[in-house]
């Protein structure tokens, strides 16, 4: 545990740690630190500052939705109260089905309808009590530019690929609709503070209305557990970064611990973005695929969300639904019925189902009177020119299939507008051969779950439809878009382009003239998928994932770093700290014998500076540390000795380690000696062509020769593709290099092909030695790295600290530089720090203090 005279060395914006792991105050009333010898009676009163739903030792769930699942009316006979219901065809209420039943979840969302402001606390205690649902109560003019503004007419449409390219074809950003977007999602966020327990709830967000939530619940509560599920399409970078605020989107999901999609194309395009736009690698381990992200790792989880069982079985079994079914069986005697059930939406498809249905006819005169296509058409979610534009265009091509193909007593398309029932969607299902999702872009899409559990029939059904026990419906034909989210699941379903109407006009054919026993066979093995993988199943692996994904919350320290939407959470290890200058420059001034070990690239130089050779202000500072008699300053590059000796020819004194330490000089007079004795580089002979072979294939790639090594650059490739074909590099030449004397690496934009027995960490041990030999045995060693090879010299500095290769009073500092995970116990965010940092051990060498002055100093640095 640390004192309270070293917090000034943790330099952290809001550090929140306990004594106690499983209880921590709910709110910090003031800013600062709490630790084992923080008051009981304090916490016990910022506990009781946030009101609880239920007893804090419960176990609970907090599902956040942009709507809850609650039917709202007003009885005529009660005076005109207000009356609620649960909605049992909401998804997000079948959630529960999913978890233990002593657990209890609490919903937080809007409701359906506007609720005067007088009556919103009396409905919001009385949701709260008989739901556990906590209503938002967004005002009207919030609601229209933040849900049917923003949500469904700009982000709806780019999540879908539909781009504004002109005025009238979509709608633009609008910064106003923005800001409703993000008040909105702050006044959900202050609703879930008011009932979230931060330190033993989950809370699961669900889809693109509130993407932002995330960060204003982590910039609150830093060890919340947090999920979002996108239950609508993540599209390909190209379309997501043409939206203004991508950035702030992005982080904010990234402020999640576990982030899920229904398909591996939606979670890869969300990866893509994030390695283009934010520089971040994601990494598969052990079937996990996780994003390391400022010391987090946010896992990313693929699952299609399931449909509810129990309630498509119960509706089956209804008297009443065998009623529906035997009305439609006679409505349609002696017809072939396709189904067709979709939203009166843009991206559905289905005026282009209906061409398909016309093509169908044309080319198949036997089916004119035979196949008929019901479509039922669900209310619109948004409004707008959009919507009566799409409906203008489905009546039209209605109108004319109908007009030429049908004739008296039928009619090829039926369409359905009327508000239609689940139980009655039920009873459609059994009644129909095959089902038609035609949709050229849908995030999931559950009707053909449905229809498949339909058609597997029940007693009722089976009567209803004239069925023997020996003769049951059991079989189903699906047609599907091979670009909605359910596709890649239904692996016995017909696929098609929805664009190419005659594929789809072919598919309707072959589903009309397809044996029963196909039928039977394609239904078993999508009604075996489906019940096994309902949404139970897939709220239980969800929350399973979340827990797994948050595990280590509490063996990390965390500080929140940014401003407004680019809040971004640090977490950090335990014995992890910012280097204080105070604190080293104390240790500096007590020795005599000191090492001082300096990486180049990305630790004294920026990585993105094109002009590589050091400035006037490096070379003074490592001069000046070099004119002390009691240093030895060495810089530890992966750079060959050409390049090296050219940028720190004026250093007289400074010591330089080439190729990741293969070739080292003390000073600048003194030869370089390498610390392999017979180097053989026959195998360059194999590798140089490899290597061209996949820069003449990757524009931007290029090639660097060393003496002892090549390296392989993709910085300037495409992202994606400079990290696959990194990837597939590696793999080949650890192939054709099998049995030679190297070792090849994969580094930060790199592959790295050197001889076997040389890495930094070496190096650190040559130095240590000699020095040592000398009979100066260095009593400081300063070690400061930003790049994996680094990693070699922190390892090789705390083997020689648990060796006793240095003196027991050793004042060892291993840096990395950037704010991750490392071997090292110290970090500074930048190389500017590390000038900054060597400067003042440079100004310590040139004015030394006094001993009481360096004693003050020493104790200063622990204050």
């Amino acid at each position: 545990m640390l004192s309270r005279s070293c917090f000034n060395l943790l330099n952290l914006d809001d550090y929140s740690s306990a004594a106690d792991r499983t209880r921590l105050p709910r709110i910090m009333t003031v800013p600062g630190i709490i630790s084992d010898f923080d008051d009981h009676n304090d916490q016990k009163s910022e506990v009781s500052e946030t009101t609880t739903v239920s007893s804090v030792n419960q176990e609970r769930r907090i599902i956040v939705a942009n709507q809850l699942p609650i039917k709202a009316y007003k009885d005529a006979a009660k005076n005109g109260e207000w009356c609620f219901d649960w909605d049992e065809d909401e998804l997000v209420l079948h959630i529960k089905d999913g978890l233990p039943a002593d657990v209890e979840v609490v919903y937080v969302g809007s409701l359906k309808v506007e609720i005067d402001p007088l009556e919103q606390e009396e409905v919001a205690q009385l949701l709260l009590e008989k739901f556990r649902c906590v209503p938002t109560f967004l005002p009207l003019d919030l609601i229209n530019k933040f849900y049917h503004g923003f949500c469904k007419h700009y982000l709806w449409p780019l999540f879908h690929y539909m781009l504004p390219v002109t005025s009238s074809h979509g709608v633009r950003f609008d910064k106003s609709m923005w800001q409703a977007y993000v008040s909105a999602n702050k006044i959900f966020a202050d609703k879930v503070m008011e009932v979230v327990n931060p330190d033993e709830d989950c809370v699961w967000i669900h889809d693109y209305h509130l993407m932002l939530l995330p960060t204003f619940l982590r910039r609150k509560f830093h060890r919340v557990k947090l999920g979002f599920f996108l239950h609508s399409p993540f599209p390909s970078s190209e379309i997501y970064r043409t939206l203004p605020v991508r950035e702030e989107i992005l982080r904010a999901l990234l402020n999640c611990d576990l982030i899920g999609f229904h398909t591996f194309d939606y979670a890869r395009h969300f990866l893509s973005c994030c390695s283009r736009m934010l520089g971040l690698d994601y990494q598969s381990k052990r079937g996990y695929i996780g994003l390391e992200y400022y010391g987090r790792t946010v896992s990313i989880k693929i699952l299609p969300v399931g449909i509810h069982m129990g309630q498509l079985e119960s509706f089956m079994s209804l008297p009443d639904t065998a009623e529906k079914v035997k009305e439609l069986r006679q409505k349609y005697e002696g017809k072939i019925v396709m189904l067709g059930v979709d939203d009166l939406d843009m991206f559905k498809g289905i005026s282009l189902k209906f061409l398909a249905m016309g093509q169908l006819l044309d080319e198949h005169p036997k089916h004119r009177g035979k196949v008929v296509l019901v479509q039922i058409m669900n209310p619109a979610r948004s409004q707008g020119n959009d919507i009566q534009e799409v409906q203008s265009e489905i009546n039209r091509v209605a109108r004319e299939v109908n007009q030429k193909y049908g004739e008296p007593g039928y009619e090829p398309i039926v369409c359905v507008n009327d508000q239609v029932s689940t139980r009655d969607k039920v009873a459609y299902y059994a009644v129909s051969e095959c089902v038609v999702v035609n949709a050229v872009r849908d995030g999931m899409n559950l009707v053909p779950y449905k229809y498949t559990v339909s058609r597997q029939g029940s007693p009722y059904m089976n009567e209803a439809l004239g069925l023997s026990e020996s003769a049951k419906l059991r079989k189903s034909v699906i047609i599907v878009s091979e670009f909605i989210g359910c596709s890649p699941s239904l692996s016995g379903a017909i696929r098609v382009n929805p664009w190419n109407i005659d594929s789809v006009a072919d598919a309707m054919h072959l589903a009309v003239k397809m044996p029963d026993a196909e039928k039977e066979m394609r239904h078993e093995k999508h009604y075996k998928y489906i019940t096994s993988h309902d949404v139970a199943y897939w709220a239980r692996s969800f929350i399973q994932d979340l827990e797994r994904a948050c595990s280590e919350h509490y063996l990390k320290r965390c500080w929140g770093i940014g401003f407004g939407l680019r809040f971004r959470l640090v977490a950090l290890g335990p014995n992890f700290r910012k280097l204080s200058v105070e604190h080293i420059v104390s240790a500096y001034n007590k020795t005599s014998s000191r090492l001082i070990l300096l990486d180049y690239d990305g630790t004294m130089m920026p990585q993105d500076t094109v002009d590589k050779s050091p400035s006037d202000e490096v070379i003074a500072v490592l001069n000046s540390l070099c004119s002390d008699p009691k240093n030895i300053v060495f810089i530890v590059s992966g750079r060959g000795t050409d390049s090296l000796s050219k940028w720190f020819s004026q250093c007289q004194k400074l010591g330089l380690s080439a190729e990741h330490g293969c070739f080292t000089r003390w000073v600048k007079d003194s030869p370089w000696e390498s610390c392999i004795s017979a180097l053989d580089l026959d195998w360059k002979k194999i590798v140089l062509p490899v290597m061209e072979h996949y820069t003449e294939a990757t524009d931007g790639s290029s090639i660097e020769q060393k003496e002892s090594a090549i390296v392989w650059h993709h910085q300037e490739a495409d992202p994606d593709f400079g990290t696959w074909q990194s990837k597939e590099l590696l793999d080949h030449l650890e192939g054709v290099l099998a049995n030679e004397p190297v070792v090849v690496k994969r580094g930060q934009n790199i592959v790295e092909v050197k001889p076997q027995g040389v890495n930094k960490g070496i190096v650190v041990e040559n130095l240590i030695a000699t020095m040592s030999n000398r009979g100066k045995p260095p009593d400081f060693v300063l070690c400061v790295g930003d790049d994996r090879s680094d990693e070699d010299m922190f390892e090789s500095v705390a083997s020689s600290v648990s060796k006793h290769s240095l003196p027991d009073i050793a004042e060892v500092f291993a840096c990395t530089v950037g704010q991750k995970p490392s071997m090292a116990k110290y970090y500074l965010d930048d190389t500017y720090e590390v000038i900054k940092m060597l400067q003042g051990l440079s100004t310590a060498s040139a004015h030394p203090l006094p001993r009481h002055s360096q004693n003050e100093v020493s104790f200063g640095g622990f204050l």
